[in-house]
């Protein structure tokens, strides 16, 4: 990031007013640092990206060993079977329980298949996941929060929100979650400031995507050069190429 901003210069920095980062702590000391004028802005995705590294995935072994050692193996394969179902949510499982029988894919006389029909009851078996134990209730409730807390209108409305998630978390005395609460508490400030600035880092993802699948697609290439060049090129597809450009 001290790189970036000797590029750009100081001068041109000055009229930046917020950047989207990961929550790593790197990014957001690289421009108080240099920049202190810049307010860092966590994003959102990798908020719930965390969250789901950190306390959703791991809780969810953790029901399933509990069940496991208390001798229940077939209890132990409906969290199992249902991780897809946690991870929808309660609005998108209503929908696709009202969608219930229609077809799902293609019918191909050739290889003998037929199109799959889509069942129903997945919410109830969402409530009855959500029964098995008060920390899957807690993940869901956590989720919803998250997403509550990024639509809020002002700043202290959000601010209100993440604090309640961050006591929700704490009192369930679970390491994963108080783990996850002690790093919503550290990056408070650049969470809330979302609802004043709403920038993302979906373009700089976008922009990582298309180069990994160039580089893919070219099954690698040794040329450095010639990379930057097919990436120039990819980002300004329908645009104008008589520009010149400096490595």
């Amino acid at each position: 990031m001290h790189d970036f901003i000797d590029h750009a210069g100081l001068e041109w920095m000055s009229g930046v007013k917020a950047v989207s980062s990961d929550m790593n702590a790197g990014f957001i000391a690289a421009f108080k640092e240099r920049c202190p004028h810049i307010e860092s802005v966590c994003d959102r995705f990798h908020i719930v990206k965390n969250f789901n590294d950190m306390v959703e995935n791991p809780v969810h072994l953790d029901l399933i060993r509990e069940l496991e050692a208390n001798g229940d193996r077939e209890g132990a394969g409906e969290p199992r079977r249902g991780k897809c179902l946690l991870t929808a949510g309660c609005d998108r499982l209503r929908e696709l329980d009202q969608a219930a029988g229609a077809p799902v894919g293609k019918e191909s006389e050739l290889f003998g298949i037929t199109p799959f029909r889509r069942k129903g009851g997945l919410e109830e078996r969402y409530d009855s996941l959500l029964m098995m134990s008060h920390k899957p209730f807690m993940i869901d409730l956590v989720k919803d929060g998250l997403e509550t807390a990024c639509k809020t209108g002002t700043r202290d409305e959000m601010r209100s929100q993440v604090e309640k998630l961050i006591l929700s978390c704490r009192a369930t005395q679970d390491p994963h979650f108080t783990r996850h609460a002690r790093l919503l508490a550290n990056h408070i400030e650049g969470i809330v400031s979302y609802a004043d600035f709403h920038v993302t880092n979906g373009k700089v993802e976008g922009i990582n995507r298309k180069i990994k699948t160039i580089r893919r697609k070219s099954y690698g290439l040794p040329d450095d050069e010639y990379f930057f060049l097919k990436l120039i090129d990819a980002s300004h597809k329908g645009a104008r190429l008589d520009r010149s450009h400096k490595f």
